[in-house]
């Protein structure tokens, strides 16, 4: 199922389900009156209205609202499921590509998390672009940020932060800090319109830890500490609480203060080994959206956590 589907599917909901009018499903959701009604009679003419919504699409709209009421998020989003963890990422990306393309209005820009979902979103971004968008990074570590090799076009303005994920030390740290290259694109973070973040977990597949940054003996001590996952490589705990080790002297990223304080965060994450992590996340405060896959909202739904 494409994204534009799943949008009729949403829209279908609150206007057929929850009696909302076209203009208060077009406010909610973002996007203009006239897409909510040439949708609608899409969705008609392909079958997702009939005399009952579809199934799937009830039972994955039935998750949203979940979501959204037990978490006091603003919005969720959810992709059908996938067996591959690849085909998961990749599906999630799209479909976060898809609705910030959406929401997106001319001359505005996006904060951009680490991680490799992201990355994704930001090459989607940047490939299905009519006007050049405009990405600022929440992090240090430029290579990660980079356009993605086999993409022949690359339709976006990187405004990075120019210093390495984790310095050396503490006192190189703080200096980098303060240098006006960096000072500069932080000071751009608070105008952006939308912020995307992925979700780090506690797992060998973490992009933090394939990419060498941290090693078995890291991820070792903050599971010590209680580490669930992490948001911008800075590490929390089961209720999203930041975990303050030496590693987190060292790192170069916005704050989690910051990343609270921000409109409009929408977190990119799916699978079984992210579930802890995307739950400490929405119990944290941290976002405002979550995009995800059906099995893994299904699981931040249940009320046993994974071990």
């Amino acid at each position: 199922m494409d994204y534009e589907e799943s949008l009729m599917i949403k829209i279908a909901w609150y206007y057929y389900f929850e009696n909302m009018t076209q203009q208060s499903v077009a406010d909610t959701l973002g996007i203009s009156r006239m897409r909510v009604i040439k949708l609608l009679e899409k969705a008609r003419q392909t079958g997702i209205i009939q005399f009952r919504l579809r199934k799937d699409g009830e039972t994955r709209m039935k998750l949203e609202r979940g979501l959204m009421e037990e978490y006091g998020i603003k919005d969720a989003f959810i992709v059908p499921s996938s067996i591959s963890k690849t085909q998961v990422n990749t599906g999630v990306a799209e479909a976060a590509s898809m609705y910030i393309t959406e929401r997106l209005t001319e001359n505005s820009f996006i904060n951009m998390g680490y991680g490799d979902t992201p990355s994704r979103v930001l090459n989607n971004l940047a490939t299905m672009a009519e006007r050049p968008i405009t990405c600022v990074s929440l992090t240090g570590g430029v290579s990660y940020y980079l356009p993605d090799t086999r993409s022949n076009v690359f339709n976006a303005k990187l405004h990075l932060i120019p210093t390495p994920l984790l310095a050396s030390s503490k006192e190189m740290a703080d200096a980098m800090r303060h240098e006006a290259s960096v000072t500069e694109v932080s000071r751009m973070i608070s105008l952006a319109q939308l912020t995307v973040v992925g979700i780090g977990s506690m797992h060998e597949s973490a992009t933090i830890f394939k990419s060498g940054i941290l090693n078995r003996n890291d991820f070792l001590y903050l599971q010590m500490q209680g580490a669930v996952g992490d948001l911008l490589s800075h590490f929390i705990d089961r209720d999203g609480k930041l975990i303050e080790t030496p590693l987190e002297e060292r790192l170069i990223s916005t704050s989690l203060n910051k990343l609270k304080a921000l409109q409009n965060v929408i977190g990119v994450a799916a699978g079984d080994v992210k579930v802890n992590a995307i739950r400490a996340a929405l119990r944290g405060g941290y976002l405002d959206v979550l995009i995800t896959d059906d099995n893994t909202a299904s699981q931040l739904l249940s009320k046993e956590e994974n071990a």
